[in-house]
């Protein structure tokens, strides 16, 4: 069923971000979103957001959901924005500083307070807005580091469905050593997917990497990160985004689907069909986080037993959701 939203270009898939690891947040979004209608749910690679993100499906399905989407998990092959976490000596930050970096972090990663200064590693999905606005130039990044052959058993257990692989240009060594460690579960999984930014050259990159992918997959998906994590500053993030979903199919490469990623929000769709950019599907990060977040962060919120309760808080933001998710259903 969900293989089949990607061919009657009707896929959804939410990220949760490769980074973002608070777990009551990730059960949260995975509930909220399964009962939208996404058909497939990307988060970090370990066991812990994994199991939270289950639990969530899981909620889904007792209080009525008609499917299950996929659990995909991301990877990197070498350091990539999407994997780091900002970091911060507190003690070096300035009394009277202004602090624009806990105003501008979308994710309220950042805090000062008397229970505690810097920043919430959990929270902290990457994305990098705090870097530059720093007076002082205190914040650093560390790099998120997972192994694959720790969720080999999770493939195996049937509990992740599909791997991304995000790449950066020049690295199709790397990218086929990953690759290659990943083969024992490769045959496993119902879908692979490569995430990328543009670059020069690109269809010549993307050609190389499908020489590669031994063994090949059931089924591939290309994500054009074409803003990445920016989904939630405004519609016209989305615009970077179209224009190297366009540029990939142009491509008319012999293997796999096109779906959107980086900057994709409410305005997306509208302006896919606009420009009549026929991808397979788009995917939505930080804009499908931002609009929920009322219900993800009062994370003790009891889950009724029927969805039917409208005056509860899961109500609204499944509705909210629903809202984005029909956008592409109804293509």
């Amino acid at each position: 069923m969900e293989i089949e939203a990607l061919r009657s270009r009707q896929w959804f898939k939410l990220i949760c971000g490769a980074s973002y690891q608070h777990l009551p947040a990730i059960r949260h979004l995975a509930l909220i979103y399964t009962l939208a209608g996404a058909d497939c749910i990307d988060m970090a690679p370990d066991p812990a957001t994994i199991a939270a993100a289950r639990e969530g499906i899981a909620a889904a399905m007792d209080l009525g959901a008609t499917r299950s989407p996929l659990v995909m998990v991301s990877f990197n092959d070498g350091e990539d924005p999407h994997f780091r976490k900002a970091v911060f000596d507190p003690e070096l930050c300035p009394t009277n500083c202004s602090r624009p970096c806990e105003k501008v972090c979308p994710t309220t990663a950042i805090k000062f307070g008397n229970d505690y200064n810097g920043v919430i590693s959990d929270l902290c999905y990457g994305c990098g807005r705090c870097l530059p606005l720093c007076p002082v130039q205190i914040i650093q990044t560390r790099e998120q580091v997972y192994v694959p052959e720790d969720i080999f058993d999770e493939v195996l257990n049937q509990k992740v469905d599909a791997i991304e692989i995000h790449t950066q240009p020049n690295r199709t060594q790397e990218f086929a050593a990953f690759w290659q460690r990943l083969s024992p579960i490769i045959p496993k999984l119902q879908l692979m997917a490569v995430s990328f930014p543009d670059c020069e050259n690109l269809r010549d990159y993307l050609i190389s990497l499908i020489a590669g992918m031994q063994p090949q997959p059931r089924s591939l998906i290309w994500q054009t990160d074409g803003r990445p994590m920016s989904g939630d500053i405004g519609d016209g993030a989305t615009r970077a985004a179209l224009q190297l979903g366009r540029k990939v199919l142009d491509f008319q490469l012999p293997l796999g689907f096109v779906q959107l990623a980086g900057g994709t929000n409410a305005s997306t769709v509208p302006k896919l069909r606009q420009a009549d950019i026929p991808v397979a599907g788009v995917a939505y990060g930080s804009y499908a986080r931002k609009i929920v977040m009322d219900f993800l962060e009062d994370s003790g919120v009891e889950i009724p037993d029927r969805l039917e309760e409208k005056s509860c808080l899961l109500w609204q933001a499944v509705a909210i959701a629903k809202q984005l998710v029909s956008q592409i259903k109804q293509n």
